[in-house]
């Protein structure tokens, strides 16, 4: 899970909104109630699809929750059950799959952890397994994929298809959304679901992929797109692809509540693609006006800006409205990239899908 998922609450609506608040804070809760305090780090939105998918096909499961710190010291109701287990539990192996990659490489915030990141590593492991197997879900189908990621990604080489290195995230992602199928009684929906969750795994990975390519080049680190010398137009290609049979497979689909998953899977992954691949370039070359009111914008850098450095971007990108006027924009400080909730539409184009899932609907 790479966290493309970024949903816009203007796209959502109010019902869809507290729906997906609801598997968010579900999840988040579930990690803690089983796993921990600290095992709640890794909520992330590609996460709660899972909760959402087994909800989606058997039906609402829902508590109040007290007051959350995140939610303004409000209380809200949540998502509860298997979903939101195997949600909490297919984000832990994950995690602790990526922080273990990270301390063996040598890179990134991980890497500094050392024995106290492979602790923490075991540990998620060790929990995301034993919910897992309470489930009836075998995640060292999950781990094995992703184990292979690193052999598939020395053997390919330029001029290699790119979809070779995707296929572990795919194969990982197909098994752990099919599962939803079993959970939630649904057993007809397990193929065409996992066929949902392969081309979700390739989208996910590729978009990681050309947002993460400036940076990788900039430090000499491995990158899909370079290692097999796939460009970014045929990139867009095979998310666009994906795109449409993630919209086929969910039409293939039994659903009790179908519109916050198709929301998520059908628009806003078109969204992820066009924020990455249709605004990225754009903005590179950002100009805010002309005559008087003409300024340079700040590029995108593969490091952190520092503090000092940091204060004089912020007082300049504010000065010159690029937190109003860009999108993205990068943060002043980390310089990642930071979506401008002022430039999203109120409805994403359905298209022919012919959905009600719109607020504008």
């Amino acid at each position: 899970m790479f966290g493309i998922i970024r949903p816009c609450r203007n796209r959502l609506g109010s019902d869809l909104k507290a729906a997906w608040l609801a598997h968010l804070c579900g999840m988040c809760l579930s990690l803690r109630d089983e796993h921990g305090h600290l095992s709640r780090l890794v909520t992330n939105y590609d996460g709660l699809l899972i909760s959402a998918l087994v909800e989606a096909q058997a039906g609402r499961s829902r508590r109040s929750a007290g007051p959350c710190a995140l939610r303004g010291m409000r209380g809200a109701s949540v998502a509860i059950g298997d979903g939101a287990r195997l949600a909490a539990s297919t984000s832990l192996i994950l995690a602790s799959l990526k922080i273990r990659d990270h301390v063996e490489d040598g890179d990134g915030a991980a890497a500094k952890l050392g024995w106290a990141g492979r602790k923490v590593a075991s540990r998620w492991s060790a929990q995301g397994f034993a919910t897992s197997s309470s489930l009836g879900v075998d995640a060292a189908v999950m781990v094995e994929a992703v184990s292979r990621q690193s052999d598939v990604e020395a053997a390919a080489g330029l001029g290699s298809s790119v979809l070779l290195v995707t296929a572990p995230t795919e194969e990982a992602t197909a098994y752990a959304v099919s599962r939803t199928a079993v959970l939630a009684g649904r057993p007809e929906n397990e193929v065409p679901l996992r066929e949902l969750g392969r081309l979700f795994g390739r989208v996910a990975h590729l978009l990681d992929a050309v947002e993460d390519l400036k940076a990788d080049v900039a430090a000499g680190l491995y990158n899909p797109l370079v290692a097999t010398g796939t460009s970014l137009a045929e990139a867009r290609r095979l998310c666009d692809d994906a795109a449409v049979g993630i919209r086929l497979a969910l039409k293939e689909c039994e659903f009790e509540d179908s519109r916050l998953v198709h929301a998520l899977l059908a628009h806003e992954v078109d969204s992820a693609i066009i924020r990455v691949f249709g605004k990225r370039d754009a903005t590179d070359d950002f100009d805010s006006g002309s005559g008087l009111w003409s300024w340079p914008s700040l590029h995108f850098e593969p490091e952190p800006r520092g503090c000092l450095m940091g204060c004089v971007a912020f007082t300049y990108m504010c000065g010159t409205c690029q937190f109003c006027c860009r999108d993205p924009w990068p943060g002043p400080w980390s310089d990642k990239q930071r979506d401008n909730p002022c430039h999203c539409d109120c409805c994403s184009d359905c298209g022919d899908c012919d959905c009600s899932c719109c607020p504008c609907d």
